[in-house]
């Protein structure tokens, strides 16, 4: 066959014209290509390209990326002891304190050693010593000593009570707590965020038999309003500030403070009780609440949250000026915001604004960077706002401080 010249096809249907149909020879060579790959794309096992519409039709799964967790710098301090021996009246924050610049990474160095099971359970008379395993810094305890320990303080019928966080079983009583006695007394405060109807709605001491205006343990006093006759015990609270977001002005609830605890002996109107408990002076026109049923730790364990926090202190419990160690704040990120008890948070106080004098135009205001005040740890936590003791202060922490992850 000549090129350019066409193909003569003859079709048999008796209803086509018997005039032949040149096809050029250049298009018939271009529809055998077709026809060649579309067979042989058939018959290929080579994978397809899939569209992403037709992976999720398909029912694929595409793994996700793995996310690597930072690993955790422990920094040790330079003065550190290379031996310790547990007296009592030890913390395990202050223990930690001694080895740890961050002393809340107790954990991890204990943990990782298979002499210590529990590193919340450390007794008087154990011996600590500071070793480097891997590059990597643990606490080795004496496990003889351990071991004479715990066994005497069994054989002494002790009440055993663990300090881990998750899981409640016996522990032995001779073992330390985690933070100081004078720190856990104020959990007594029993802080209480309620709403304003429920304020408004609660029961009311009027009057007391002898007509004292400061009442305190032992005194008959007489309430008015709807009382549970369900109930005989009642906790006592003052009516405390409205909590607002300072950044929002949201109202975050009413603060009630506790004062004492009540018994009810008649409910008739007035009712009749008389005053069990009293934490500070109970007035007159303090509210009845019931009783918190809820278990208020007193042995926690302080961690520092897997994200990022940015909160203020919009409370100060008991203070009108400014907090040290040992007192309470309260900040405005609560449950919903994923507070935990256990949780340590550092707080900053807010740099001032100054002017450069020697800046010849002299009109620009400088603000000056805040400066790291404290450290606080979550002790009681509801739906909008947590109340936190403070375990560490560099400086008085005020109200409208902010409040952050710790990076150190």
């Amino acid at each position: 066959m000549q090129p350019g010249r066409g193909i003569k096809i003859k079709m048999n249907n008796s209803n086509t014209p018997k005039t032949p149909i040149i096809v050029p020879f250049f298009i018939l060579l271009g529809l055998l290509s077709v026809m060649t790959a579309s067979i042989t794309g058939c018959s290929s096992s080579e994978t397809r390209p899939v569209a992403a519409e037709e992976s999720v039709q398909s029912g694929k799964i595409v793994a996700a990326e793995e996310t690597v967790t930072p690993k955790k710098e422990i920094r040790v301090k330079a003065a550190h002891p290379r031996q310790y021996t547990v007296k009592k009246g030890d913390t395990l924050w202050g223990i930690s304190n001694l080895f740890l610049q961050d002393p809340w990474y107790w954990p991890e160095i204990w943990q990782k050693n298979n002499q210590i099971t529990n590193p919340h359970l450390i007794f008087p008379g154990d011996v600590l010593t500071l070793v480097y395993v891997n590059g990597q810094p643990q606490i080795l305890v004496n496990d003889a000593q351990h071991k004479a320990v715990q066994k005497d303080s069994a054989a002494g019928g002790l009440p055993v009570k663990k300090l881990s966080p998750t899981v409640r079983s016996k522990s032995l009583q001779a073992s330390i707590p985690s933070i100081p006695g004078d720190a856990i007394r104020q959990f007594l405060t029993k802080p209480r965020i309620v709403t304003k109807e429920q304020l408004e709605q609660a029961p009311r001491i009027i009057a007391s038999d002898e007509k004292h205006l400061i009442l305190s343990d032992g005194d008959r006093v007489y309430i008015r309003g709807e009382i549970d006759k369900e109930r005989v015990r009642f906790s006592i609270f003052r009516p405390g500030d409205a909590l607002r977001d300072p950044q929002t002005d949201e109202l975050l609830g009413y603060e009630a403070k506790y004062t004492g605890d009540l018994h009810v002996t008649t409910y008739d109107d007035p009712a009749s009780g008389d005053i069990t408990f009293s934490e500070r002076e109970i007035l007159i026109g303090d509210r009845l609440l019931p009783e918190d049923k809820s278990k208020l730790e007193n042995l926690f364990f302080p961690h520092i949250p897997d994200r990022k926090v940015k909160a203020q202190i919009i409370s100060l419990y008991d203070a009108l000026f400014g907090v040290a160690q040992y007192q309470i704040v309260v900040i405005n990120k609560g449950e919903r915001d994923g507070m935990e008890v256990g949780h340590l948070l550092a707080t900053f106080t807010q740099g001032g604004i100054v002017r450069d004098h020697l800046d010849i135009r002299r009109s620009k205001e400088i603000k000056l960077p805040n400066e790291r005040s404290g450290l606080i740890m979550i002790f009681k936590t509801f739906d909008r706002v947590s109340y936190a003791l403070t375990l560490e202060s560099r400086r008085v922490i005020h109200r409208d401080d902010f409040v952050y992850r710790p990076k150190f």
